[in-house]
C-alpha cells in the first residue's frame, strides 16, 4: 500500500475537515470532500523533525534564521524559477493573514479592491472587513475552461482600484494563469497604478504540462508592485500548524508591510511552524512529486466518471486538488442542491455560490483523499443523481 492510499482516522483530533460535519451539513455520516485540507500525513520528514524538537520539550520564543529562510529562497528558485532575497522574505500565520495586513497597510477605508470571480471566499472578507469595497472581474468560462476577461479588467482598474488580489493558481476554476495573461494583467496594474496583492499558496499542486509562473518574477518593474504571499501548508498539509511567508522585492513597501504586521504582533511564527517549514522544503520534493502523480490520476478519474455515469461536467483544471463540478444539468437550484449533496448523496462539497454568484450550480470537491475515500464519495454521488 503506497503512503497516499492508507486511509487515517482524523476523527476526534479536532479536525475542522471531520469533525465539524455535523455542524456543517447537519449530519455526521457524510464523506467530507471540502474544507482545503488533505486527508493524507505530511512528508516523514516533517513528522520527524516535529518529533525531535518535541523531544527537547522546552517552546520558547523562535527566531527565523538562514536555515529556515535558504530552503524558501531554493524552493522557489528551483520549483519556480524565482530569485529571490533572504531580505525581501516577512513571515505570518497564513497567507489569509497575510493579505488582512496587505489591505490594511497599502489602502484606505473605501478604497476599492479588484477579485476575479468565482473566487476563494476569504477575499470577500479581506476587502470588506476592513470597509473596502470589492470590485468584481468576472471570470468568462468557454467550454468548460475559464478565460480573464481584459477588457472588464481594464474598465474595473480605470474607475480607480487601490488594488488586485491575484489568485495563482485560481481556487477554485483551477486555473493556471499562462505567461501572456500575467503579462497583460501586470502591465494594466502598471498602468493604472494598481498594487498586485498575489495569494500563491497552490503554486505547488499544478499538474503535468502547466507551470506556475509568480507574476512578480516577470520583472523588477512588476515585482515592485507586487507582495506575493505563499505558504508550504497546502502543498504539504501543514495547514494547522500555521507557518507561511510574504515575499516583498521593494524595500519601503516591505517595511510598510512589516510594520503593519508589528502592529498586529505578528513578530514570528510557532515553534513548530517554523521547524515544519524549513524540513518541508528541505526534504519534501519527493513526496510532493508523488503526490501530483495520485492527484492527476484522481482529476482524471473523477472527470471520467461524471461524464460517463451523470451530466454533470468537471471544469478543465490545471492546478489545485480542488475540482469545480458543474451541476446545471441536475436543474437543482443552489439551495436544493446543497441539499442533495449533503442529505441524499452524503457526500460535503463546497456550494458554488459560496465563492460568488458565477458559482451558482456548481460545487467544489476537494480530491486530496485515498482512493477509498474517493472512490466511495464518487460513488454515493452518481448512485444518487441516477437515483434523483
Amino acid at each position: 500500500m503506497g503512503i497516499f492510499d492508507k486511509v487515517h482516522n482524523r476523527k476526534n483530533t479536532r479536525s475542522v475537515k471531520w469533525d465539524m460535519r455535523k455542524a456543517v451539513f447537519q449530519a455526521d455520516d457524510v464523506v467530507p470532500m471540502w474544507v482545503a485540507d488533505m486527508d493524507f500525513q505530511a512528508p516523514q520528514a516533517v513528522n520527524d523533525a516535529l518529533i525531535e524538537r518535541a523531544k527537547h520539550g522546552i517552546y520558547g520564543y523562535t527566531i527565523i534564521d538562514d536555515d529556515v529562510k535558504n530552503p524558501i529562497i531554493n524552493w522557489v528558485s528551483k520549483r519556480h524559477n524565482w530569485d529571490i532575497q533572504s531580505e525581501w522574505l516577512s513571515f505570518s500565520p497564513g497567507v489569509v493573514a497575510s493579505l488582512h495586513m496587505a489591505v490594511q497597510a497599502f489602502t484606505e477605508p473605501g478604497d476599492s479592491i479588484l477579485i476575479q470571480t468565482p473566487v476563494y471566499t476569504p477575499f470577500y472578507g479581506v476587502i470588506e472587513s476592513h470597509d473596502r469595497k470589492v470590485i468584481k472581474n468576472p471570470l468568462q468560462q468557454q467550454n468548460h475552461y475559464y478565460h480573464i476577461d481584459f477588457a472588464d479588467f481594464e474598465k474595473k482598474l480605470k474607475q480607480g482600484v487601490k488594488a488586485f488580489i491575484l489568485c495563482s493558481p485560481h481556487n477554485p476554476v483551477g486555473r493556471v494563469w499562462k505567461k501572456e495573461e500575467l503579462q497583460e494583467m501586470a502591465r494594466l496594474c502598471l498602468k493604472y497604478d494598481v498594487l498586485i496583492l498575489s495569494d500563491e499558496i497552490h503554486a505547488d499542486l499544478i499538474y503535468p504540462g502547466e507551470t506556475h509562473i509568480p507574476i512578480a518574477s516577470l520583472s523588477d518593474e512588476i515585482a515592485a508592485r507586487t507582495i506575493t504571499c505563499m505558504s508550504p501548508s497546502k502543498t504539504f498539509n501543514l495547514a494547522g500548524l500555521q507557518a507561511s511567508y510574504i515575499i516583498t522585492s521593494d524595500k519601503e513597501k516591505r517595511e510598510t508591510l512589516n510594520k503593519q504586521l508589528g502592529k498586529q504582533g505578528h513578530h514570528m511564527i510557532n515553534t513548530m511552524g517554523n521547524a515544519a517549514m524549513e524540513a518541508a522544503y528541505r526534504y519534501g520534493e519527493e513526496w510532493l512529486d508523488k503526490l501530483r502523480d495520485v492527484l492527476q490520476n484522481h482529476k482524471q478519474y473523477v472527470t471520467s466518471m461524471f461524464e460517463e455515469k451523470t451530466d454533470m461536467l468537471v471544469t478543465r483544471s490545471e492546478g489545485t486538488y480542488l475540482l469545480w463540478i458543474d451541476c446545471s444539468q441536475l436543474q437543482l437550484d443552489n439551495q436544493t442542491l446543497k441539499k442533495f449533496m449533503n442529505e441524499t448523496a452524503k457526500v460535503g462539497l463546497n456550494a458554488g455560490v459560496d465563492y460568488g454568484e458565477e458559482g451558482e450550480l456548481f460545487m467544489r470537491m476537494n480530491i486530496a483523499c485515498p482512493r477509498e475515500t474517493l472512490e466511495e464519495g464518487m460513488r454515493r454521488i452518481i448512485e444518487a443523481v441516477n437515483n434523483q
